[in-house]
């Protein structure tokens, strides 16, 4: 039988949806106010989920304070308060979506997190708006 744990941190990022390959008319068409070139900025949630089989003899899918650890590593310390656009080398050439930002977290997480282990992202732009990866 397998069980999943769960990690809730939250950060603040600056960012700005622009294609670079786009006219400016185009990317204000498809992106709206997330494509201001002042940038804006978001308080996300990401919650990171481990699924696996109990270790019988530590009784934990993953300890929770490794898995802590990383997310801070990770991600946190490399994207809190920051702008992602401009601070980041993972978003010089990528688009710093919602969807990209969960598929960054999930790459850099999954190289350090045993491979038995399934791990999902779930990334919270907003109260409303979030991402799941990978499905």
């Amino acid at each position: 039988m397998k069980a999943a744990v769960y990690r809730r941190e939250t950060f603040n990022a600056a960012h700005r949806l622009h294609n670079p390959n786009w006219t400016d008319e185009v990317n204000r068409r498809v992106y709206g106010k997330c494509n201001n070139p002042n940038y804006h900025g978001h308080n996300y949630v990401i919650i990171v989920r481990v699924v696996g089989e109990i270790d019988p003899d530590t009784g934990f899918v993953m300890d929770l304070k490794t898995l802590r650890d990383l997310i801070h590593e990770l991600v946190l310390d490399p994207f809190d308060h920051k702008n992602l656009n401009e601070d980041t080398e993972e978003f010089r050439e990528l688009i710093p979506s919602a969807e990209n930002i969960a598929k960054v977290a999930y790459e850099k997480l999954r190289q350090r997190i045993k491979p038995d282990l399934d791990v999902r992202i779930t990334l919270y732009e907003t109260e409303k708006n979030y991402v799941e990866y990978p499905l």
